[in-house]
């Protein structure tokens, strides 16, 4: 039998899977798709709006719980936020993430525009336009995923926290690994960075069209397996500071995080399922003893002593609006919390206001535990983590990662602890 069954394979599950199995703990993740991660730019946003962009998360985080106790971080805190994070990088090792909740970097777009986040591989750190400075934004002509010029010419648009601007051009360059390609995809272009012959071929393309003082932004294809190599090469051979910029999904840099991540599960003996739709539970002496999966019309039960259910929100489906306004947790039909009062729009007017309904979820007690309307445990051995928790609007926040990864961590920690 399992120790855990964690349900989604997004970034709060996989944490909680690796801090667990980690642990020595037997963990199977079950997901019905591969998980956010690679839709993602591969960054941690901790807290990147509230509601205006924010310089410091963590001072900012602290004042976000204050005002708003429904939130994630107001059960979580600051504390947990940032050992989550120290957890994580040293989870990667090997695939060195830098930054932290001290102050938010201003990282690039694909279209140029500055985004506000905490944590983010180092080969796309040095594009932290905080400082301002001069930059050359190279496009790829057989990669259509990043428009060079269209991103130079945001980049010269913005703004650093000090009032200043920054300097940008774009160039274009022809090197790919496919020359008989109209359009290669971003992955492809990945994979063969991890060979010599293509870095070799953008370096030359690129050494005789730089000015002195211009740092290189790049599209997020420097390698696969090997992305610190490349990078490193490529500044080398071009003798100024290199940075990637994550393209629109599938993001290497997300692929890669997920890719490592999923290995050290695998590593340290837990097991990942995909294709399993959760469709309900088997209860015993007021817990859970299983969860029933369906796959290709059979079902399974899945025993574990604890579980961890981390499948999303609205945008995977874990959270379902029907035609008649009512909304529900689709796997276990959980007491949802923040959900608008009757007679009151769960939508606003405008695509990109606050909609109301985009706060509801599951709520948590410390423990990570789903709790009802009074705040009663709902089962003692099932933890929520990641979008499914009520009371954030990640997207308007930039706070989805932080939220994902500090919700996980502290889901497995309490299982762990309750565990002996």
């Amino acid at each position: 039998m399992n120790d855990t069954v964690v349900v989604g394979a997004g970034l709060a599950g996989l944490a909680a899977a690796l801090r667990l199995a980690a642990a020595g703990r037997r963990v199977t993740v079950l997901a019905l798709g591969v998980g956010g991660l690679p839709l993602s730019p591969g960054v941690v946003d901790v807290l990147g709006y509230a509601p205006d962009r924010v310089e410091r998360p963590g001072e900012a985080l602290d004042r976000l719980a204050a005002e708003r106790p429904s939130h994630p971080y107001a059960v979580l805190g600051r504390a947990r936020v940032e050992r989550a994070l120290a957890w994580l990088r040293e989870a990667v090792d090997g695939y060195a993430l830098v930054g932290g909740v001290e102050r938010n970097m201003l990282l690039p777009t694909a279209v140029g525009v500055a985004r506000p986040t905490a944590m983010a591989p180092e080969t796309m750190a040095g594009g932290d336009l905080r400082a301002g400075g001069r930059y050359v934004v190279v496009g790829l002509r057989a990669l259509r995923d990043l428009h060079a010029r269209i991103a130079a010419d945001n980049l010269a648009r913005a703004r650093t926290p000090d009032g200043g601007g920054v300097e940008a051009r774009a160039v274009l360059v022809e090197a790919t690994p496919r020359p008989e390609a109209a359009e290669v995809a971003a992955p492809v272009f990945a994979r063969a960075m991890d060979g010599a012959a293509l870095r070799r071929q953008l370096a030359e393309e690129i050494r005789p069209r730089l000015e002195p003082g211009e740092v290189v932004g790049i599209p997020a294809v420097l390698g696969m397996r090997d992305p610190h190599g490349a990078w490193s090469e490529l500044q080398e051979r071009l003798g100024t500071a290199v940075f990637e910029i994550a393209t629109p999904p599938p993001s290497v840099p997300g692929l890669r995080l997920n890719e490592i991540l999923s290995a050290a599960i695998r590593r340290h003996g837990g097991r990942i399922v995909i294709g399993p739709q959760i469709v309900g539970a088997e209860r015993a002496g007021g817990g859970i003893r299983a969860l029933v999966a369906e796959t290709s019309g059979r079902r399974r039960a899945y025993e574990a002593r604890s579980f961890v259910l981390a499948p999303g929100g609205f945008e995977s489906g874990a959270l379902h609006l029907d035609s008649r306004g009512t909304l529900r947790e689709r796997a276990l039909g959980l007491p949802l919390a923040g959900v608008p009062d009757d007679g009151l729009p769960p939508f606003s007017a405008g695509y990109w206001d606050d909609h109301p309904i985009l706060r509801a979820g599951v709520a948590v007690d410390e423990r990570m535990r789903p709790v009802d309307a009074d705040g009663r445990v709902v089962h003692p051995n099932l933890r929520a983590a990641g979008a499914i928790l009520a009371g954030a609007t990640p997207w308007r926040e930039k706070s989805g990662e932080g939220i994902a990864v500090a919700s996980g961590v502290a889901a497995a920690d309490a299982i762990l602890e309750e565990g002996g």
